[in-house]
């Protein structure tokens, strides 16, 4: 079976742009002078690499390039590849045509704050193995959802172990 993708979104998984104030093990980044500063935390970055290690990770934002220009960095990982999302604004409906390109016939997992009903559609129609986990936009990414899409590949690939 092909490695898995993993899908990754920035605003809302890396950057819990909800939260009232930057939550704790974050920090605040001016990356757009103007805008409201990204907030970031490092072990997300481990978190990143610890994943690379079962998938290919991919970045699904409306970052684009920035997301390695900028983020990958501040995270300590390398650059990703990137599913090349449309120009901001956008619906988020609009990403399940990129990321349905891009995966092809891979098992995949998708991390994002805001899976429109396209993506489920998309997800449970597929006949490979597809994982969607939501992110609260005022949490972030979370261990647990980490945890989840490391178990779902383990379980997906009856030839892994551990």
């Amino acid at each position: 079976m092909p490695r898995p993708v993993l899908l990754l979104d920035v605003d809302g998984v890396l950057n819990p742009y909800s939260a009232v104030e930057c939550p704790p093990g974050f920090a605040e980044h001016d990356l757009f002078p103007g805008a409201e500063p990204v907030r970031l935390c490092r072990v997300h970055g481990v978190w990143i690499n610890r994943l690379r290690q079962t998938f290919d990770v991919v970045w699904a934002t409306s970052w684009n390039h920035d997301a390695n220009r900028l983020l990958a960095p501040l995270l300590g990982v390398t650059p990703l590849p990137l599913a090349h999302m449309p120009s901001p604004p956008f619906h988020p409906r609009e990403k399940v045509r990129v990321i349905a390109r891009f995966v092809g016939t891979r098992p995949a997992v998708w991390i994002d704050d805001q899976h429109p009903p396209e993506a489920r559609t998309w997800s449970s129609a597929r006949p490979q193995p597809t994982l969607l986990i939501p992110v609260d936009p005022a949490t972030g990414l979370t261990r647990e959802a980490v945890d989840r899409a490391l178990e779902w590949a383990r379980d997906d690939d009856p030839s892994a172990t551990g």
